[in-house]
């Protein structure tokens, strides 16, 4: 099944989250290459692509796994967890519709 992993950043992640973000990024590799992930990314602070000096205020990851818990504790592992730059992560079971 799929799940929605949110997480919401603190004020002023930015050093933080560029601290782990190699590894962070190398577990949702992990994920894209088991063929489980269909979308990651993070959510700007402002409007814009490029955000600079504002970073972000949090992340979206879809990814399929066998069971909330599962997904939960996958999601209490990443890096970002660990270094303080979530406030906050929520998972909800996903459903796709489109495309």
């Amino acid at each position: 099944m799929l799940y929605a992993i949110i997480g919401e950043d603190v004020d002023e992640s930015l050093a933080a989250r560029q601290s782990v973000r190699p590894e962070h990024l190398a577990r949702l590799e992990a994920l894209r290459d088991e063929g489980r992930l269909v979308l990651a990314g993070p959510f700007p602070a402002v409007d814009g692509v490029d955000p600079g000096d504002a970073g972000f205020s949090g992340s979206l990851i879809v990814a399929e796994f066998d069971s909330l818990e599962q997904a939960r504790a996958w999601a209490n592992d990443d890096p970002y967890v660990g270094a303080g730059v979530y406030a906050q992560v929520s998972v909800r079971p996903f459903k796709k519709v489109l495309p």
